[in-house]
């Protein structure tokens, strides 16, 4: 029997105003948090004369927001208009962020400074992402959802491309310090640009509604539990989640102690081996159509695994490269199965739950992230560096098998059907 046809070419988003300023805003932020990516951990190496553990610390500071308040966070957007949330959460990381070339300034930079700054930015980040996931499909069209996330998917690899370079440049210049001054400044700018969206945001279903909060939050955790492939594919990005955080921990750390690479060239390797999820990102609409939006999801995760062991296998010198080369390839597979993934999601989920979905989502594979990365600090501390990296990699490729053994393996793309919008269930009000 003959497989069906590819869907037809979606519309392109070029031509669309409210979200080119919406990826726009984006592309200007991710460039600036690529920047605090590589700052925050060399202030605390080299200024502060941080341990593996206290970096691997850090980083998992960065994102334990997303154990914390991700479920209440996905509740509360569900209530409110979407674009507010985002900019109240660009403009308090602007001020998080600001205080810590203020506090460099008057020499009273410390630790715990760093940690609170992480927390705080994190739980802003957490409202911020689970609203513009929840926010797109308002703003495009169904048949758009793929090529948009792509093109914010591109935005992230940018970032990753121009942020470590620029990050580099500016902590050997200014200092890690002061070179955070460049993100708060991007989020400065995805303010105003969120701030000049046009289209009118429909009211909130659930505005109005007597509602319990654990009700709410039940709900969504139900429906992605519930859903046989979605289920798998939050298998799938928890488990890469977790081994990819244990690697994030210590990635500076390697660098510096292991292949005794200099700041300008740690940044280098970054953005380079970020090349490929920005050819990732941009390709990824053309490769979802060519192989399959759903066939995609678990390809991309096979197919990259492998070349995360090259990390493992670098050395001092040029050796290095094999680092950049390891990023590359598997920052491409990465940027498309994010696309991809993502894009399923926000097509099988009713609108009503899209909060609360993306959320709960968020809640699972954002907060493997915190553990895997003490893990990471801890495992970097009693087994290695190099030895770490190589656990961290085989983890990633083996998180692969949730997608492949699960009913994706036999479609080739996501049903076209909308979803059904189930009736809030309000009366879990007394629980």
């Amino acid at each position: 029997m003959a497989e069906p046809a590819p869907p037809p070419t979606p519309r392109s988003l070029w031509h669309h105003r409210d979200f080119m300023l919406l990826w726009g805003g984006q592309t200007v932020s991710e460039v600036g948090s690529a920047v605090t990516t590589l700052a925050l951990p060399l202030v605390a190496l080299l200024s502060l004369h941080a341990t593996t553990f206290e970096v691997g610390a850090l980083a998992a500071c960065t994102n334990v927001a997303f154990l914390v308040v991700a479920l209440p966070a996905g509740a509360w957007v569900d209530r409110w208009r979407k674009r507010r949330v985002m900019l109240w959460s660009d403009a308090g990381r602007v001020i998080v962020l600001g205080s810590i070339p203020v506090a460099k300034a008057f020499d009273a930079l410390r630790l715990p400074q760093l940690y609170v700054v992480a927390v705080v930015s994190g739980v802003l980040t957490v409202f911020f992402d689970v609203a513009y996931q929840s926010y797109l499909p308002e703003l495009v069209e169904r048949d758009q959802l793929v090529d948009g996330n792509g093109k914010i998917g591109a935005s992230q690899a940018f970032g990753q491309v121009a942020g470590p370079g620029l990050g580099g440049a500016l902590v050997g210049a200014l200092g890690g310090a002061y070179a955070v001054v460049v993100d708060a400044a991007s989020f400065a700018v995805s303010t105003v640009a969120t701030f000049a969206i046009r289209r009118p945001e429909p009211r909130p279903l659930s505005a109005g509604t007597p509602r319990n909060l654990r009700g709410e939050i039940r709900e969504g955790l139900a429906f992605v539990f519930g859903h046989p492939i979605l289920r798998k594919v939050v298998g799938c990005t928890a488990t890469s989640n977790f081994f990819s955080g244990g690697q994030f921990a210590i990635e500076t750390v390697y660098l510096v102690r292991t292949l005794h690479a200099s700041a300008a060239v740690i940044g280098l390797v970054l953005s380079v081996g970020s090349v490929g999820g920005l050819i990732g990102g941009v390709l990824a609409g053309r490769i979802s159509a060519r192989v399959g939006t759903a066939r995609v999801i678990w390809l991309s995760q096979v197919i990259g695994g492998p070349f995360g062991l090259l990390a493992a296998l670098a050395f001092r010198g040029w050796g290095v490269a094999l680092v950049a080369a390891s990023f590359f390839a598997v920052s491409a597979t990465s940027v498309i199965y994010n696309t991809a993934q993502v894009s399923y999601r926000q097509a099988v989920s009713p609108r009503p739950l899209l909060g609360r979905m993306n959320a709960s989502v968020r809640f699972i594979v954002w907060g493997t992230l915190p553990i895997g990365a003490i893990t990471g600090g801890v495992l970097g501390t009693v087994i290695g560096l190099r030895a770490t990296v190589l656990v961290c990699a085989l983890g990633i490729w083996a998180s692969a098998l949730w997608v492949v053994f699960s009913p994706l393996f036999g479609m080739r793309d996501v049903p076209d059907e909308e979803p059904a919008v189930r009736p809030l269930t309000t009366g879990l009000a007394a629980d």
